[in-house]
């Protein structure tokens, strides 16, 4: 068996903790709740869904387009794409899901270097939060 690339372990590790972050900035008191439908739960049990699918590197990382989902809405209800869009349209003004679609389509290249650059970004911002 081939052994993962560097590459595929940075994305790897940078997908980790950015989901840990996603999912930490929405807790109160380690409880977030769900962008979709509202359920409340650990930040744990939680998972950090896309708007967006994750294919699309131009907004993997987007912080608006990754919200706190379920695993319910996120996974067996394929992220509820239509109530995520009009909920980003509540939330960060009329527009917003049209311009995460088309940013979404753009052509987005990052490297190894902007890939480590995000993981310390993102590793910091996680610290932080957890010392609330």
């Amino acid at each position: 068996m081939a052994k993962k690339t560097q590459r595929k372990k940075l994305i790897e590790k940078l997908d980790k903790i950015f989901s840990v972050y996603i999912r930490l900035r929405e807790a109160k008191a380690e409880i977030a709740q769900c962008f979709t439908c509202g359920k409340k739960d650990h930040y744990k049990k939680l998972q950090n869904g896309h708007f967006q699918s994750r294919k699309h590197y131009s907004t993997r990382w987007d912080e608006i387009n990754c919200q706190v989902q379920c695993a319910s809405c996120n996974v067996f209800r394929f992220g509820e794409q239509y109530i995520f869009g009009v909920n980003l349209d509540k939330k960060y003004g009329t527009g917003t899901s049209d311009e995460i679609h088309k940013k979404s389509r753009e052509t987005y290249k990052i490297d190894n270097y902007e890939l480590g650059v995000l993981i310390t970004k993102y590793e910091d911002l996680v610290k932080e939060l957890l010392k609330v």
